[in-house]
């Protein structure tokens, strides 16, 4: 018996090793660390980092944009694009999602209502009287297109980039590697090979040039996981929505 006792400490500690090895360096994300840019607006759940684009011209302008980036990175994605939204005429809004990028990481379910709320009570914030022009990407897409039929009144179009949400078969998300405590085991010592760090960009294969390319992505993609929070947001994230299939919210 007390060999079993011994062996299952030692297993235990064998285990812990590696993950707080992983949190010892994480800090939480302050005011200070935002960049020149940007702001913090504080909302029900906390503070989301957000950045206005304000085009150079003298016509009058033709909206505003709210651009909705995807499941692990921040609003840096757009960089390429805003540009030509900007020449275009449009003012241009881009933030993090909690846990995400400068935006604080709360611990809290990241579901649905989460994010709807979210983006609800930014452009509120943001006192837009008019309706807007919204434009998701990936994960981005099932939430704008979510956010766009509660509320259509304060949508004017939506936009969907490689959206989020098509699959016709759903990964189980009852398997070991999303279980309570050993889920958050693994995603946190296996965070690397999760994120594919070292040799990851969600552009990296693309030949579109207004694309973020690896140099630009991967420092900007690894400033975020000094904060602790991320990979928390990300694991319930999967558990709690739906990424996969909403093929019937796209029809509606």
């Amino acid at each position: 018996m007390e060999k079993l006792f011994f062996g299952i400490l030692i297993v235990i500690l064998l285990l812990a090793i590696p993950y707080f090895y992983k949190i010892y360096s994480l800090k939480k994300i302050t005011e200070e660390d935002l960049p020149d840019s940007g702001s913090w607006v504080n909302l029900s759940r906390g503070n989301i980092y957000f950045q206005w684009h304000i085009p150079e011209v003298s016509e009058p302008l033709k909206g505003t944009i709210v651009l909705v980036h995807g499941f692990s990175t921040p609003s840096f994605v757009w960089g390429g694009l805003l540009d030509n939204f900007l020449n275009a005429g449009y003012k241009v809004l881009v933030y993090d999602h909690y846990g995400r990028g400068y935006s604080e990481r709360p611990n809290i379910q990241y579901d649905k209502e989460l994010y709807l709320e979210t983006l609800r009570e930014l452009i509120v914030s943001q006192d837009i009287q008019e309706s807007v022009h919204l434009v998701g990407y990936s994960m981005g897409g099932p939430i704008v297109g979510l956010y766009a039929d509660q509320y259509p009144e304060s949508t004017k179009s939506t936009t969907l980039i490689a959206p989020a949400g098509f699959s016709t078969s759903i990964p189980n998300m009852k398997s070991w590697t999303t279980m309570p405590l050993i889920g958050d085991w693994f995603w946190r010592v296996f965070s690397d090979r999760l994120y594919g760090i070292g040799n990851m960009s969600e552009t990296q294969s693309s030949s579109d040039p207004l694309s973020i390319n690896e140099d630009q992505f991967l420092p900007l993609f690894q400033k975020q996981l000094q904060f602790r929070g991320f990979n928390e947001s990300l694991l319930s994230t999967v558990r709690n929505f739906n990424l996969f299939d909403v093929r019937e919210m796209y029809n509606i």
